[in-house]
């Protein structure tokens, strides 16, 4: 479980994040969203420990995220951001080994279990056959599978993703958030992940954090959050709920395009 209290970051003086405090159980998974320039990322960077928020703390399992070492910390934490650029030089299957380096000591290198994890890890987000390739030569959603792949290999019970369907085709975009959702449910680990899309988060999150304005919007149940009265204010659209075959879909629609009521009755 990982547990955020009074969190706050600022950007040269503009302040994006105020008090924000939230919990992350085993077993299921949280979505942040928001408009852009919400903090969402900034968010997951301080749930990570790559930025550190000067008031609050981040809580990792009960054990405070400052006091782990890095080690440790990348036992219990995968990350996968969004990366730009692809000039490694490492081949595909180099990469993702790369996620084995928590688990071997100083100076020792990778054996047939960490290969065969590594190997497993590329199946599941169908990148099997980019093992021999070089990571540089990867199109954006490859690398996006790869950067993925190498969390796997971690096998951290805490998984952190910032806006992993990008660059993704919509078959990737379920199948990886699918797998993410499994890693959650079926493995009982911990996920937070950023997205984007408001119908990927209604189909694969169990919990949101709605982020606009400094702080936190709404929390709670995906069925709580994505509702039009709270989703319009923040962002600034048109919002129509649809339930087809069991599941919530969102319609969206710019404020001058929604039938006033005069044009209802007319």
């Amino acid at each position: 479980m990982i547990t955020a209290s009074d969190l706050s970051w600022a950007y040269g003086g503009a302040r994006v994040l105020d008090a924000v405090s939230l919990a992350a159980p085993h077993g299921r998974v949280l979505g942040l969203i928001g408009p852009n320039g919400s903090g969402k990322t900034t968010l997951l960077r301080l749930l990570h420990g790559a930025l550190s928020s000067p008031t609050g703390e981040v809580r990792v399992d009960g054990d405070r995220l400052a006091d782990l070492g890095a080690r440790d910390a990348a036992r219990r934490v995968a990350v996968v951001v969004q990366e730009a650029g692809g000039e490694n030089a490492m081949t595909v299957a180099e990469m993702v080994l790369l996620g084995r380096g928590p688990h071997l000591s100083t100076f020792q290198r990778t054996g047939r279990d960490d290969h065969a994890v590594a190997a497993d890890a590329l199946a599941r987000v169908g990148a099997a056959h980019l093992a021999p390739r070089s990571y540089a030569g990867l199109s954006g959603g490859e690398r996006q599978r790869v950067l993925i792949a190498r969390a796997l290999a971690q096998q951290a019970t805490h998984l952190l993703l910032d806006e992993p369907t990008n660059h993704l085709d919509i078959r990737f975009q379920h199948e990886v958030l699918g797998l993410v959702a499994g890693l959650a449910h079926e493995a009982h680990r911990t996920v937070v992940v950023v997205l984007h899309d408001l119908n990927l988060a209604a189909r694969y999150c169990d919990d949101l954090v709605l982020l606009g304005d400094g702080g936190i919007v709404a929390t709670g149940a995906v069925d709580d959050v994505l509702q039009p009265a709270v989703l319009e204010p923040v962002y600034g659209i048109g919002v129509e709920r649809v339930e087809t075959h069991g599941e919530l879909h969102l319609l969206f629609r710019p404020h001058a395009l929604i039938p006033t009521r005069k044009d209802l009755t007319a």
